[in-house]
């Protein structure tokens, strides 16, 4: 049965465009179908410095920026689907790209953050709200400045000495609302750095006092996101809007739709954890929400790949919990099947305990094998199943079935490349030269999977995204497919007699749980 709506202000998502994936006009135009038939009103277009600022040519230099113009388009297409279209910017930190450019060193402190107290900062921070007013017809603002951990310990350490971190965190935000406010913005800001600066970590799972320097010195025009990502229990949650409360400003909550670790979703993990926020955002009276998708490492994954946990949310949002309504309702929409759609998340769901086991499975060197120890565990190989299962969901799948095709062809490659490593240590080191010949022939069959892979991908971004940053995944695929073309000629060089032994696979392989970003998984190797 049809529950009674909440009332909230905005029920938006935010959508990254920052990590090299910058989404088409026309595919941000489906996107917002698609929020106004799920009864979304919001979306944030979350961009570090992929929009064009005058005057500054190398703001987002061969990022796929979006114009202007673009801008405007996008906006004016949103009001008419009754979408607010808010800009989502940073103002101190996440500038990874930007600081690439040498004429920006003036206004770097450290790593990605923007130096404090340098006019030249304000400046262009001055010239970004320029644009987005201009751009824009929302006046909320999302000003970013989380994540901010180098945040004085730079050149601002170089040239003003120690001081502690909460006054010039609260400084900055004190100037950047000041500039907001003069072109007509009310801003909001992800939380998470007033409790780690205070208490060394986000969540605090009991209730915290802010130091009096926090509650004193914040601005008047200031809103709070909180965002979380992580937790399974509405308490949680709940104790953690009560922290938030004590800072006596309006409250967004941000959860995530789990877009981010690798080439599939995990509709299944955002789908318990959504519910569970969204019991507590509707405890709590929480008037404003966004559901994130976030593109980390390359922005691997289809947005559109996340569809059921973004309905369910705004169902769960609406007070239906009731799982069999919400398939019903989203195949009503969709013409697709919502058990059909999470089978996207197959890739990397069979391995519970390893995040993006694809994506480790894909790009684990054939002959560093950093991952084998782990792969080696793993058991049973299921992607032949998943990528049949893909491949059927498919031919019915309609305007979604380059998704499928691509993680299907993924699958396949996986039926062999997963521990192919595992098998070619273990023929290497059992000195049987005919299981190394069984290897080689592999290889090539593992190639021609990855190259059909790459094809079925290049589909999928090209049908979302603007060409520019796939250049990355030209590097990355392009580079695992001469990485198996080395591997084949040192093994023929060894069984040839040309070499005395393979070097890499001498070596003792360890446990591995770093990271599942590409350069952890592929090389142990500098890559800057």
């Amino acid at each position: 049965m049809l529950k009674e709506k909440t009332n909230f202000k905005r029920f938006g998502v935010m959508l990254d465009c920052s990590r090299n994936a910058v989404m088409k006009v026309e595919t941000v135009k489906r996107f917002i179908d698609h929020l106004q038939i799920m009864g979304y009103n919001a979306l944030e277009l979350y961009t570090e410095d992929t929009y064009e600022i005058k005057d500054e040519p190398r703001f987002g230099y061969l990022r796929g920026r979006y114009t202007g113009e673009e801008i405007k388009e996008i906006d004016a297409y949103a009001n008419s689907r009754g979408v607010e279209l808010i800009p989502c910017v940073q103002t101190l930190g996440h500038f990874s790209a930007l600081v690439k450019n040498a004429e920006f060193s003036d206004i770097v402190d450290s790593n990605d953050v923007l130096l404090v107290d340098e006019e030249k900062t304000y400046a262009l921070i001055e010239k970004i709200f320029a644009t987005l007013a201009e751009n824009f017809t929302s006046r909320a603002v999302n000003i970013g400045m989380d994540e901010t951990f180098a945040l004085g310990r730079g050149k601002f350490l170089d040239k003003h000495g120690y001081e502690n971190r909460f006054s010039i965190f609260l400084r900055h935000l004190q100037r950047v609302v000041q500039i907001a406010e003069q072109y007509g913005f009310t801003p909001h800001m992800w939380s998470d750095m007033f409790f780690r600066i205070a208490a060394g970590k986000y969540y605090v799972d009991e209730p915290f006092d802010f130091p009096e320097i926090v509650t004193s010195s914040l601005p008047e025009n200031i809103e709070l996101a909180y965002w979380d990502y992580d937790h399974y229990n509405a308490s949680e949650y709940d104790i953690m809007f009560n922290n938030h409360a004590r800072l006596n400003k309006p409250i967004w909550f941000a959860g995530g739709a789990w877009t981010w670790t690798g080439f599939a979703p995990l509709n299944k993990v955002a789908l318990k954890k959504t519910k569970a926020a969204m019991e507590s955002v509707r405890a709590k009276g929480i008037q404003n929400v966004l559901m994130t998708l976030w593109g980390d490492d390359g922005s691997e994954c289809s947005y559109f790949s996340a569809l059921p946990t973004l309905y369910a949310a705004r169902q769960y949002a609406n007070g239906n919990f009731d799982d069999e309504e919400i398939k019903r309702g989203f195949f009503n929409l969709f013409k697709v099947p919502f058990d059909d759609f999470v089978a996207l998340d197959l890739p990397d769901m069979e391995y519970a305990k390893q995040v993006a086991a694809s994506k480790v499975g894909l790009y684990n060197d054939p002959l560093l094998g950093i991952y084998d120890k782990n792969i080696e565990k793993w058991g049973k190989n299921p992607y032949g199943e998943h990528a049949k299962c893909l491949l059927a969901i498919a031919k019915s799948a309609g305007e979604y079935a380059y998704i499928f095709n691509s993680q299907a062809r993924l699958c396949e490659t996986l039926v062999q490349k997963l521990d192919f490593g595992v098998r070619l240590r273990k023929a290497y080191q059992s000195g049987e030269k005919s299981a190394l010949k069984s290897c080689l022939k592999e290889l090539s069959k593992i190639e021609k999977r990855v190259q059909a892979f790459y094809k079925a991908f290049y589909v999928l971004w090209h049908t979302e995204n603007k060409p520019h940053g796939w250049e990355v995944q030209d590097a990355r695929l392009g580079g695992l497919i001469q990485r198996l073309k080395t591997c084949k000629l040192r093994i023929k060089e060894y069984l040839q007699g040309k070499i005395g032994e393979i070097a890499e696979l001498e070596e003792e392989i360890l446990d591995y749980a770093d990271s599942v970003r590409y350069t952890y998984i592929a090389t142990r190797g500098v890559t800057e």
